[in-house]
């Protein structure tokens, strides 16, 4: 069977030369991607994990060990505090576009546009942007609560569109289904809506989290770089991605900021894999 439909696909490329440079422009553009992604973590791989030594996780920072354990205590508290902010608005925004807003509503697309436009905007863009308003205006200074306030405003396109997307994708034979138990327009979104819709919402989040995990630029500014574990809301302190930029940009420890990329990439990694584990165990439910 296989044979016979292998068969009739060359016979169907014979027919058609056009059908077959554009399978062969498929095959070619996967393998460079796959080669290239390869290549990139084999080159991280083999030139942190020498590198990865235990005065690299202790607690403080200073110039012998070069510890990245601060960025990484800064790292999760900025993503907790980021997600903290941007899933409820971005979540409860996209509610708001697909299940209350009426059809013909010219406020929808001016919202569309809006979250589009910021989803292009640089990232350095929303670090000014921070360090104008928080630093300066509100006068926060270097602060951990200005550069999560900074990401949340970054990610929160990413979650309304996603979160949209995934609340269009539920079959409107779910809402008739409850409306015709007598179920009202609230319950009907949070108790069948909502649930239906959390694989698709939390793919939205995992993305939010690879940026945000990652994020730099956006971070220098409004955060600070100080090598330090952030004491309060108020406190400067880097992230991981900032930390192996500062070692980088020093030029001095070359070793540790490959070493910082290992981590950092192991983390991006662990998190999208338990993020990718709660959503199927979501989906299942719903």
């Amino acid at each position: 069977m296989n044979q016979q439909s292998f068969k009739e696909r060359m016979a169907g490329y014979k027919r058609n030369p056009f059908s077959f440079f554009l399978a062969a422009l498929v095959v070619l553009s996967a393998v460079i991607t796959l080669t290239v992604l390869v290549a990139l973590l084999v080159y991280i791989l083999a030139k942190g994990i020498p590198n990865l030594k235990p005065e690299l996780f202790e607690w403080e920072y200073n110039t012998s060990n070069v510890s990245m354990m601060p960025a990484i205590i800064n790292t999760i508290t900025i993503t907790a505090m980021s997600l903290l902010f941007a899933v409820p608005a971005g979540i409860c925004s996209a509610i708001y576009l697909v299940e209350y807003a009426k059809r013909g509503n010219k406020f929808i697309p001016i919202v569309r546009l809006t979250t589009e436009t910021l989803s292009g905007i640089p990232s350095i863009v929303f670090g000014l942007f921070g360090y104008l308003f928080f630093n300066i205006y509100l006068g926060w200074g270097y602060s951990i609560l200005g550069g999560a306030l900074t990401l949340s405003i970054m990610i929160l396109p990413l979650i309304m569109r996603t979160t949209e997307e995934a609340l269009q994708a539920v079959p409107d034979a779910y809402r008739e289904g409850s409306f015709g138990l007598g179920a009202g327009k609230l319950r009907t979104v949070f108790r069948v809506v909502l649930p239906s819709a959390v694989p698709g919402i939390l793919s939205g989040v995992i993305l939010a989290i690879g940026r945000i995990v990652g994020e730099t630029a956006a971070l220098l500014y409004p955060a600070g770089t100080a090598a330090q574990v952030a004491d309060g809301l108020f406190s400067s302190g880097r992230t991981l991605a900032v930390h192996m930029y500062a070692l980088l940009n020093e030029g001095l420890y070359m070793n540790q900021a490959y070493a910082t990329a290992v981590i950092l990439l192991v983390m991006v990694v662990c998190i999208n894999a338990l993020s990718s584990f709660i959503a199927k165990k979501a989906g299942v439910k719903a």
